[in-house]
């Protein structure tokens, strides 16, 4: 569908969406941090690659990713968080 397919109301509403994406992901990842520290098992390794996914999303360097998932340590994902909200 094209943006002219939608009302100006509804134009607005996605537009803010998109220029906040960034935030949108950092609120999330922030969300998966303490879904790390609750999760165990399986449930643990799927909310490892929603979290990879969402440092892609922020830009984060792809070496550095995949250091943090090997590290397989909250804490550290909690300080990247910290870090990015200070940019």
């Amino acid at each position: 569908m094209a943006l002219g397919d939608f009302s100006a109301h509804q134009q607005k509403i996605i537009k803010r969406y998109y220029s906040n994406q960034g935030q949108i992901q950092l609120q999330r990842l922030s969300e998966q941090v303490t879904e790390l520290f609750l999760a165990e098992g399986k449930k643990r390794d799927r909310v490892w690659l929603s979290v990879a996914t969402a440092m892609q999303k922020l830009g984060v360097p792809q070496s550095r990713i995949d250091h943090l998932v090997k590290q397989n340590d909250p804490q550290l994902i909690a300080k990247l968080v910290t870090e990015l909200q200070g940019k």
